[in-house]
């Protein structure tokens, strides 16, 4: 019968984790969160599971949310947490020298980078590479990151947007910012208490981001705004006690205004520290959206608004990282001078 030898994977984001194996696509899609009972030290729930008892959990056992801003904040929860995972997605007794690819923001420090490796190599992994999300992102987008014409792909994960100039196989230029989908539900979470006194939950912002979420807002034939309505709730900030109240699509624009512009300003910034020949390909072929972020209603009507580069949402924006570290093992040779390259930094 023997081990299986399987090629795997890994997009270890701070909202999500996804696994993706060669051949199964991918086999895992979790949140990233674990659940921990205090008193005996004991892993009771990861994932959809632990992430129902987000808010809601007595005293003796920690929610917790491993990775933050796109690193990891607590090593030994994280690798509890990816060692469930792993086992969820392989039959973890059938599973021997497998080879990883993890994507990891463009920013994060070496440190942070071997952390991860770490982590991985824990699980049993014979060779682990890591690869920057932006670059993994493209992959699997589908775009030609080998080609002389520039690509440029934006990533709005859940903890960091990387963003990123593609030429010849490498990085030509990026920028990541710490601010993404956490920092969304931030601000809406604020508006929402601010304009309604309301208190509202993260499970709940996240689920008026997805419901109603939009960069701009779309007019009728008569230039008025089309208006649609959700319902929130939360804890009445005056009263103390639970409420329901109805909340606009212009309310979550305006709530995640701010937000937006600093992405749209990581945009620019790139754009600007690329060379005139680079631009020039990014000005012709435009740039594409990935991660959950990316999904946002508009927002690729309002970065090409703003910057006059066409934007285009990956049909695949949820999974693009996902998808990208695991076709990276089509080109061995690639992958493995993107792994040197990445521990020089």
């Amino acid at each position: 019968m023997g081990f299986l030898s399987k090629d795997m994977g890994i997009d270890l984001g701070t909202a999500n984790t996804l696994i993706f194996i060669k051949e199964k696509g991918i086999v895992l899609n979790e949140p990233s969160v674990i659940a921990v009972d205090k008193r005996r030290d004991l892993v009771i729930a990861v994932g959809n599971e632990a992430k129902d008892m987000l808010g809601k959990a007595p005293d003796h056992i920690a929610v917790i949310r491993p990775l933050q801003d796109g690193v990891i904040s607590d090593f030994d929860r994280t690798s509890d947490m990816l060692r469930a995972f792993i086992e969820k997605a392989v039959t973890a007794n059938r599973i021997k020298n497998f080879r990883v690819v993890v994507g990891v923001p463009s920013g994060v420090t070496a440190v942070e980078k071997k952390a991860v490796e770490e982590v991985v190599r824990q699980m049993g992994a014979s060779e682990v590479y890591i690869l920057e999300e932006p670059m993994a992102a493209a992959i699997g987008a589908g775009l030609d990151v080998d080609s002389s014409t520039a690509c440029m792909i934006a990533d709005i994960g859940g903890g960091t947007t990387d963003i990123a100039i593609i030429a010849l196989g490498g990085i030509v230029a990026s920028t990541s910012i710490r601010h993404a989908g956490d920092k969304f539900n931030e601000a809406i979470i604020e508006y929402v208490r601010k304009r309604y006194s309301l208190l509202i939950g993260e499970r709940t912002a996240e689920n008026l981001k997805i419901q109603a979420g939009a960069a701009c807002l779309d007019v009728d034939e008569n230039g008025d705004e089309i208006i649609k309505t959700v319902k929130a709730s939360g804890r009445d900030i005056i009263s103390g006690l639970p409420k329901v109240i109805e909340v606009t699509n212009r309310d979550i624009m305006l709530g995640l205004q701010e937000s937006i512009d600093i992405v749209i300003d990581g945009i620019k910034a790139t754009i600007e520290k690329a060379p005139p020949e680079i631009a020039a390909d990014i000005a012709a072929n435009g740039m594409v959206l990935s991660g959950g972020g990316g999904n946002i209603y508009n927002l690729d009507k309002l970065i090409e608004k703003r910057t006059n580069v066409k934007a285009t949402v990956a049909e695949n924006a949820f999974e693009a990282v996902a998808e990208g570290t695991g076709k990276s093992f089509d080109n061995m040779e690639t992958l493995r001078i993107h792994a040197a390259t990445n521990k020089r930094r």
